[in-house]
């Protein structure tokens, strides 16, 4: 498997990978994040798109956006790395690993203080994200669990950044900030027992 930019030649892949990733449950939301993504690159929203492949075929892929973080002096622009997928026979297989790993790589080579996510707190706290809260930031909407707001910050970083992250439209169009009931609901009541507030 090799970790490498996507190109053009990739895109029809990319776009399998994530429909299939996001739809194994249901392919509405699948759809959703598939016409979210390419609507993103359409924009010219995209700072690194990386997929995993073995010789032609996209494993998995990982983008990684442009959004703002609205601090009191200034607003700031930052990243986000949103979607992450990888084909369902080949999960669990260390690929969202090693794509989380080079998103964080190309995240810091722009040069922006911070990279974003809304995610699993067990498996990106684990590959170097943190709770965005500690450090005073909060999410574009109101229905992302706090635990699950995550960053990881980079050497350009300043404590004065602090305030809430703004995405770009785009995302609203989409109704893919934060999260909805039920299922809002049900990770609210996990992640306050498995990873409370600290």
């Amino acid at each position: 498997m090799e970790i490498r930019p996507g190109t053009p030649a990739d895109a029809r892949g990319i776009d399998e990978v994530i429909r299939a990733a996001f739809g194994a449950d249901d392919a509405a939301h699948g759809d959703q994040v598939g016409d979210l993504w390419t609507e993103v690159r359409g924009l010219g929203l995209v700072l690194a798109e990386l997929v995993a492949v073995e010789g032609d075929v996209v494993l998995g892929h990982v983008g990684v956006s442009h959004c703002w973080l609205d601090a009191r002096p200034e607003l700031v622009d930052v990243a986000m790395l949103s979607p992450l997928s990888t084909r369902p026979v080949r999960q669990r297989e260390g690929t969202g690993t090693a794509l989380v790993a080079a998103a964080i790589g190309a995240a810091r080579s722009t040069g922006r203080p911070a990279l974003f996510l809304e995610g699993s707190p067990a498996f990106y706290g684990s590959r170097g994200f943190a709770r965005a809260s500690t450090l005073g930031l909060l999410p574009a909407s109101r229905r992302t669990p706090e635990a699950a707001f995550q960053v990881v910050t980079f050497d350009s970083y300043e404590d004065w950044m602090t305030g809430q992250l703004v995405y770009p439209d785009v995302w609203w169009r989409h109704d893919s900030a934060g999260l909805r009931d039920p299922d809002l609901a049900f990770l609210e009541e996990l992640f306050a027992r498995d990873f409370p507030t600290p």
